[in-house]
């Protein structure tokens, strides 16, 4: 069987090669399969967000696109775990929304963004490999969606509410098991093997084949690439380490908590026997002196001082 031959990271072809005009073909193939349309990139747009940092450790890559509509599409690459990832991808649309839309405009002008997300890691809890969320509103009482009004549609160009909000596509590649069922799982395939199978036929991915060919580089793209890598492995050993110490403190915690509640229990049957036999000696006390027995004698027969019967009396007097 023919090996086929490794392509470079959709990541690093991001920051690098296909924000040329020239490699919109990939892009507009990936797109264009996931979101079940025909899309043409109009231009590739900078914000705030996809900066290229010299200090970033390239957790993530992203890009942010603008389709021939006029929506935007950011198309984020996430390499390491995040917990609070869920609110970074609200922060990263709502931030978009407010970059794109002047003071003073209109709100129908505010954008449609939207968001993708390539995780390579377990985001969230899920058995699928692909999320696709969208807003919509649903009666309370009724169950039914709300739609936009006539003039609205008119109006706005869209058919219904949800494509006024923005739209968010997750995609688990460390779920996907590698069985490739349709075009959009082709594309899967390759983001997560880096390899394009000769009888693949999705958008984009002949392209792909042809222009992210590691052996197409030049020398300096090579180098760098290949220190792009590193620093993914340096993360991912960081990350690994992170977790076993985090799993390691979780399991002197468990233990520390078991020895404390073993200790707990040992002191509170020692506090309870104590607490007993107190009741026992203040009970002894309070009949002996019911019985006129003079304090002295009571102090003697129960082996304690006459100070400490003193006290019983006192503290239990009626």
């Amino acid at each position: 069987m023919k090996k086929e031959k490794k392509l470079i990271r959709f990541d690093w072809a991001i920051k690098k090669l296909l924000r040329n005009k020239a490699n919109f073909d990939i892009l507009e193939g990936f797109l264009s399969e996931l979101l079940a349309e025909d899309i043409k990139i109009k231009q590739i747009l900078e914000s705030e967000s996809n900066k290229e940092d010299e200090n970033d450790k390239h957790n993530r890559v992203d890009i942010l696109v603008e389709d021939s509509k006029g929506d935007l599409v950011i198309i984020e690459v996430q390499n390491s775990k995040e917990y609070d990832y869920f609110h970074r991808i609200l922060y990263g649309t709502s931030k978009v929304i407010t970059e794109h839309i002047s003071e003073g405009e209109a709100y129908a002008k505010v954008k449609k963004i939207i968001s993708i997300t390539i995780a390579y890691f377990d985001l969230g809890q899920g058995k699928d490999y692909i999320y696709h969320g969208k807003n919509q509103f649903k009666g309370i009482h009724h169950g039914d969606i709300l739609n936009l009004a006539d003039k609205q549609k008119v109006l706005y160009k869209k058919d219904s509410v949800y494509e006024i909000f923005p739209e968010y596509w997750l995609i688990k590649v460390s779920q996907f098991n590698n069985a490739v069922q349709d075009k959009l799982d082709e594309w899967i395939y390759f983001l997560k093997n880096g390899e394009v199978k000769e009888n693949f036929t999705a958008k984009g991915l002949e392209a792909a084949k042809k222009k992210l060919d590691k052996m197409s580089l030049s020398y300096e793209e090579q180098q760098e690439y290949k220190y792009y890598l590193k620093r993914l492995r340096d993360i991912a050993s960081e990350q690994h380490t992170k977790m076993a110490d985090a799993e390691d403190l979780l399991k002197a915690r468990e233990e520390g908590l078991e020895k404390g509640r073993e200790e707990g229990l040992e002191r509170g049957r020692e506090e309870g026997l104590e607490k007993g036999l107190l009741r026992k000696e203040i009970e002894a006390v309070l009949g002996m002196y019911r019985n006129n027995i003079p304090t002295s004698i009571i102090a003697s027969a129960l082996n304690i001082s006459e100070e400490k019967v003193n006290k019983i009396l006192n503290n239990n007097s009626e």
